[in-house]
């Protein structure tokens, strides 16, 4: 991944996760997003299953900043972005979330550039593909 012609966060294998903040996310969601990231078992184990984590593979996270997956895109034919989170509390939840992330895999995180253009290459290695979203319990 790279912010004008800079590379700012590459891994080799692992998952590329794109993290949107909505308005009313919390810091316990973000932290427990990112424990399910590292513990959802979609790597092959030797049986050819879907059964190993990234703590288990011991891959690399690319996390990446990306508002526009907040978009209401419901009517007409141009997104909204209201659904997502005003800049700074974004930022901050990004931060958060990537603070949680290198507290469990250290080294292994690598990040986008929050409010940049990024130009994000990935070689998918499978038909996979998730949209996960939590909600801190109480």
């Amino acid at each position: 991944m790279d912010v004008d012609g800079a590379a700012v966060g590459q891994i080799g294998p692992g998952l590329l996760v794109l993290l949107a903040v909505e308005p009313g996310d919390t810091e316990a969601e973000a932290e427990k997003l990112v424990d399910r990231l590292l513990r959802y078992r979609v790597f092959e184990d030797s049986a050819g299953r879907m059964n190993l984590s990234l703590l288990d593979t011991g891959g690399g996270l690319l996390l990446v900043p990306q508002f526009t997956l907040a978009a209401d895109t419901g009517k007409g034919l141009r997104p909204s972005f209201t659904g997502a989170a005003p800049p700074e509390f974004g930022r901050r939840l990004f931060g958060h979330a990537a603070s949680h992330a290198r507290g469990v895999i250290g080294e292994r995180l690598a990040l986008g550039q929050f409010g940049a253009h990024m130009r994000v290459s990935l070689t998918n290695d499978g038909p996979v593909t998730f949209w996960l979203q939590v909600r801190a319990t109480t």
